[in-house]
């Protein structure tokens, strides 16, 4: 396997000012002598955490799950308790990174997807819509867009909107208000450009609220871009896989089996928009 952590500030030849996150974790599996090589789609992976920290359960135990189903994984330990742009400018890099190692990682350069939880679906919904904008002018090298491909958002933050925002996240990304709100509302910043998008969230959810996923949907809708919706009834927040590997309590909970098949929903999804692995030669 390719495992490595690679510095996107040290690739780019940029400067930190203070972040400390901005790297980047390979899960690509190494070319076999005994069979023909194969060219994958890749799967970049941003974890959740309020903006206050990357969630371990929703990092590596992701990745390896993506990575299992034929993908080339990347973990993205972004830069958090930092305001807007920071964030998204290190995903960007990402992006970029990945389209132009394509050729070193054996990867489909037109078929990266990102993988985002909660806030980290915030961010992976700002690389969907956002990847114009002037603040992350310059952060890359690559001629190509940062957009992804294809997004997959769980449980997203999504909207600003006082009574339905997440207040700690909010409070993090914007500077505390330095940042326009409507500016980093998702709803309000869905495109016809936008990066296909599937997403899904649970009703019991708690901490921020379904309401969110339902307004990126309807947005996604207006816009006219392609998009999957799918809300299951039970389901506390922060779920990941939904599986006793990264939660305590859901070994046995029948309730609870139907939300672990989002991984295969997904899955099926992205493989319609051919994102399937392929043999060179």
């Amino acid at each position: 396997m390719i495992h490595e952590k690679i510095d996107l500030y040290a690739y780019y030849g940029k400067e930190r000012n203070g972040s400390d996150g901005g790297y980047l974790t390979t899960y690509v599996r190494a070319p076999l002598t005994e069979i023909k090589p194969k060219v994958r789609p890749a799967m970049l992976v941003l974890p959740g955490g309020g903006y206050w920290f990357c969630s371990e359960r929703e990092a590596e135990p992701v990745a390896l799950r993506f990575l299992a189903a034929g993908y080339s994984a990347f973990v993205l330990d972004y830069t958090v308790k930092t305001a807007f742009p920071v964030p998204l400018i290190e995903a960007c890099m990402a992006v970029s990174y990945l389209r132009e190692n394509a050729e070193k990682y054996s990867i489909d350069p037109h078929h990266i997807a990102a993988v985002g939880f909660s806030a980290g679906g915030h961010l992976t919904g700002m690389l969907a819509t956002m990847f114009e904008e002037r603040e992350i002018r310059g952060a890359y090298r690559s001629e190509e867009s940062p957009r992804p491909d294809a997004v997959v958002m769980s449980y997203p933050f999504v909207t600003m909107q006082d009574g339905l925002t997440h207040e700690g996240a909010r409070s993090i990304i914007s500077g505390g208000g330095t940042v326009p709100y409507d500016k980093l509302s998702l709803e309000k910043r869905v495109t016809s450009e936008s990066a296909p998008a599937w997403i899904w969230h649970t009703s019991e959810d708690n901490c921020v609220p379904v309401e969110h996923s339902l307004l990126l949907a309807s947005a996604y809708r207006r816009a006219h871009v392609p998009f999957s919706l799918h809300i299951f009834e039970k389901g506390w927040h922060g779920l990941s896989l939904c599986d006793w590997e990264v939660n305590n309590q859901t070994e046995g909970e029948v309730a609870l089996k139907p939300v672990g098949k989002w991984v295969e929903l997904a899955l099926d999804w992205l493989a319609s928009r051919d994102f399937v692995p392929r043999v060179i030669g």
